[in-house]
Order: structure tokens, then C-alpha cells, then sequence
């Protein structure tokens, strides 16, 4: 007697079948999970940190030698560089910084690089301005989280303890490029052309950060963490949005590694991720709600958003390279010119180079 299939069969064949296509509608009908949060122990060590920053700028009489040796005392610029990716520009921030191994300037700058220890491949120092000792201790960061935010603080407070000379604090990308000499920088930020040397480090100056409050996703941004999240501290009406990248005076950099009580919202999970960037959010809305007339409200780091793709802004590559570009890429509607911009690919650092001399750094 032969006896029947199973009825099982049918339905498990079926199953099986089906597997592919239920992975498929999950992944992308559920939303993704949250990405981690900063763990309590690289949160003990940021506040060590911070704590060390300030305590340093309290006791001006007490200064730190620099790991730089430098006996100069000038006030600086603090270029801080935030990456997860090989620093494919270096060769072109290496002419930024030593135009024909200029000994003027090498006393005017520092340079600090908050590379995540995770990545792989390992982001191996590129020697010159960038050796193993200006790569500060770092951690994981993520893309659209307080990770961001935690990073740029380090970058900061890294910069205060190491010189008490800094007096500007410029975070860039790894995808960022100088639009003009440091020369033509160093200048319009101290505004050597206009005030003596002597009267650099008095506190007129401004941070140039970018701060909105007309954006019309600005409600949405402000309750990705859920409604009512935000609050008391950071109520709408005081809340902004502004690009990543910014120049800030050193002022504004202590008052951002003291800063306890708005991190503590910022630093939480979002729900919506494709409306939470906390790293555009945490600085513009904190320095709006400290010192608004201290901050010049544009920054100085061009990005072109007009055909972005997931949050992420246009890309250069080399054909879209030229000096009309370098030109363009300048141009702003404030006081001072673009002084940087982002974001190009690394197969621009060929023409880039071709163009250094010539253009770039001819002001």
C-alpha cells in the first residue's frame, strides 16, 4: 500500500519559497534600528577630558608646553579634522599648510585628527603636518548620531589642553578642501589688515557658524526623537539648525566642552533617523542660546545640497574640475568669502594638485 504525501509538504515548500521575499518587505517596510548610543565609560572619558580643557583655561598663568615645542606667541588656528576614511587630501592640506616649506607660518597653526579606531582599513597617519602625534584618542562614531557631536568635542578640547595659543577651532572633513591660502585665512580671521597684532587675543572676535531657523523640515528635526522629548531644555522656539562645519573662537570652544546640560537631550537616540542629524543641530542651537551675538551666522565651508541623495550633498569629481569652479566654490553673500568646501571625490586630488599653485592658493 502506498501511502499519501504529507499535507506538510505543500505548505513547508511553500515557506521556503516565500523566505526571500518576506527578508525582502522587512528590510525595507520596518525601520532600522536605532544606532547605539555613547557607552557610560567613552562617556567617563569625554568628561575627563573636558574637565582637564577647562580647568587648564581657568588657570591662565599655568599654560601647557605644546607637543609643537613652539615658543611663538602669536595666536593660532586650530584645524581639526574629523574621518573614518584614509585622509586622501592630505598631500593638498600639506601645501595649505608648508607653501614651499614656508617657516613663517609653521607657527601659526596646529592640526588635530579624530580618526575612528574602527574602521578598516586602519587610517594610517600620512606624515608631514599629519604625523601620529597630531591624531588625538578617539572613538566609533556613526553617521547622523551624537557620536558626531561627541567627536568634534574631543577635537576641541584636544586643541585647547595641547596649546593655550589656539584661538580659532576649524573642524573639517576628510572630504574637504581649502578654497584660498592659509595666508589669505590667517588674515581674515584675525583681520590682520585692519588691527594690530598686540590686540589679536582680546574677545571681539566671532565664531562663524551657521545658524537657520527658517528650515521647513525644522519641526520635524526638532521631534525625531519623539514629541515632548526636547523639553524643558531645548524648546523649539530655540532650536536651529546649521551646517556640521564651523570656525569657532576659542570663547565658544570652552563653553562647548563645559556644556552638561543640552547634551544630555542631543546625546539621545532618534526615531526618525532620515530627520535626525544631531551633529547640524547640537552647536548652531547651543550658541544661539548662549551667545547669539557673538556667532556670525554663515559658515565659511561651502557644500553644494542642491542634488543631495540621503542626506548626503553633491559630490565633485574631475570633470567637473576648474578654475571657474575654485571661483565659483568662493563666492558668498556675507562678509567673508567660502574659505573651504566639501564634498569631492579622491580622484580629485591629481587635478587639484595641478591647480594648487595657479589658482587655489593664489588669493
Amino acid at each position: 500500500m502506498i501511502s499519501s504525501p504529507s499535507p506538510w509538504i505543500p505548505t513547508l515548500t511553500l515557506l521556503l519559497l516565500s523566505l526571500p521575499i518576506i527578508f525582502f518587505f522587512t528590510s525595507h517596510i520596518l525601520p532600522p534600528p536605532p544606532p547605539p548610543i555613547l557607552s557610560l565609560p567613552d562617556e567617563l572619558d569625554d568628561l575627563t577630558l573636558f574637565r582637564r580643557a577647562a580647568a587648564i583655561d581657568s588657570h591662565p598663568t599655568h599654560k601647557p608646553i605644546s607637543r609643537l615645542g613652539s615658543t611663538n606667541r602669536k595666536p593660532k588656528i586650530a584645524f581639526l579634522f574629523l574621518t573614518n576614511t584614509p585622509l586622501h587630501f592630505a598631500p593638498l592640506w600639506e601645501r595649505f599648510f608648508n607653501p614651499n616649506n614656508s617657516v613663517q607660518i609653521k607657527h601659526l597653526y596646529n592640526v588635530y585628527v579624530h580618526s575612528d579606531p574602527t574602521v578598516k582599513p586602519y587610517v594610517k597617519p600620512p606624515g608631514g603636518v599629519f604625523s601620529q602625534d597630531r591624531f588625538i584618542p578617539a572613538k566609533q562614531t556613526f553617521r547622523g548620531t551624537a557620536t558626531l557631536i561627541a567627536a568634534a568635542r574631543r577635537l576641541i578640547a584636544a586643541a585647547i589642553i595641547d596649546d593655550p595659543d589656539n584661538m580659532f577651532f576649524t573642524l573639517v572633513s576628510q572630504h574637504c578642501i581649502p578654497l584660498y591660502s592659509f595666508q589669505f585665512v590667517y588674515n581674515s580671521l584675525f583681520e590682520i589688515n585692519d588691527h594690530q597684532v598686540a590686540e589679536l587675543k582680546g574677545l571681539k572676535y566671532k565664531s562663524f557658524i551657521e545658524i537657520i531657523d527658517q528650515d521647513v523640515n525644522l519641526w520635524d528635526r526638532y521631534t525625531a526623537r519623539g514629541n515632548n522629548v526636547m523639553t524643558p531644555e531645548v524648546k523649539f522656539e530655540n532650536f536651529r539648525v546649521g551646517s556640521q562645519f564651523f570656525t569657532l573662537t576659542r570663547r565658544h570652544g570652552l563653553m562647548v566642552v563645559k556644556e552638561r546640560r543640552l547634551w544630555k537631550k542631543f546625546r539621545l537616540p532618534c526615531l526618525r533617523p532620515q530627520s535626525c542629524y544631531p551633529e547640524e543641530h547640537y552647536f548652531p542651537t547651543f550658541l544661539l542660546n548662549v551667545d547669539p551675538d557673538g556667532c556670525a551666522g554663515y559658515t565659511l565651508t561651502r557644500v553644494n545640497w542642491t542634488d543631495s541623495v540621503n542626506g548626503h550633498p553633491h559630490t565633485y569629481y574631475p570633470s567637473e574640475l576648474s578654475p571657474e569652479l575654485i571661483f565659483n566654490l568662493r563666492r558668498s553673500s556675507f562678509a567673508l568669502p567660502y574659505m573651504f568646501a566639501r564634498k569631492f571625490s579622491p580622484d580629485c586630488l591629481k587635478p587639484l594638485m595641478e591647480m594648487a599653485d595657479e589658482v587655489i592658493f593664489r588669493d
